[in-house]
């Protein structure tokens, strides 16, 4: 008698789990997609905000320290500069290149002016007006 009702029972498994299967909700791809989108988009906004919290609160970047400092860099090539770097009490005028980085001269510590240049004292609207005068007159 044991044998027939497990017969029975393993004959009835495959239509249980077909029952279970239709009662299940159907799982829509769209659905599933819309979520990913949805996941990536929170990611990429939660990086930019991270960034944007770091840049207006002046998070230094690791590495950075206060005896090694840029004073200023100017473009001398392709992929060439001289670079200003101010160690302690003096400043340091290196040419960085690729793959090389050389002393050029040692300075004592100085302070920045800024480059002369003509329209600098005069306001943009002045400068302006100057030179379409002078276009005038030719």
């Amino acid at each position: 008698m044991r044998r027939p009702l497990a017969t029975c029972l393993l004959l009835a498994l495959p239509a249980l789990a077909q029952a279970q299967a239709a009662d299940a909700p159907a799982v829509s791809a769209a659905g599933s997609l819309l979520q990913v989108f949805v996941g990536l988009v929170a990611v990429l906004l939660l990086i930019a905000a991270t960034a944007w919290v770091a840049k207006r609160f002046g998070i230094a970047r690791g590495g950075s320290s206060s005896l090694l400092q840029v004073v200023g860099s100017a473009s001398v090539g392709a992929r060439e500069r001289v670079v200003v770097v101010e160690v302690g009490e003096s400043w340091l005028v290196v040419g960085v290149a690729p793959g090389s980085v050389n002393a050029l001269t040692t300075l004592p510590k100085g302070t920045l002016q800024p480059p002369a240049s003509p329209i600098s004292g005069a306001p943009f609207a002045a400068r302006l007006q100057q030179l379409v005068e002078k276009r005038r007159e030719k």
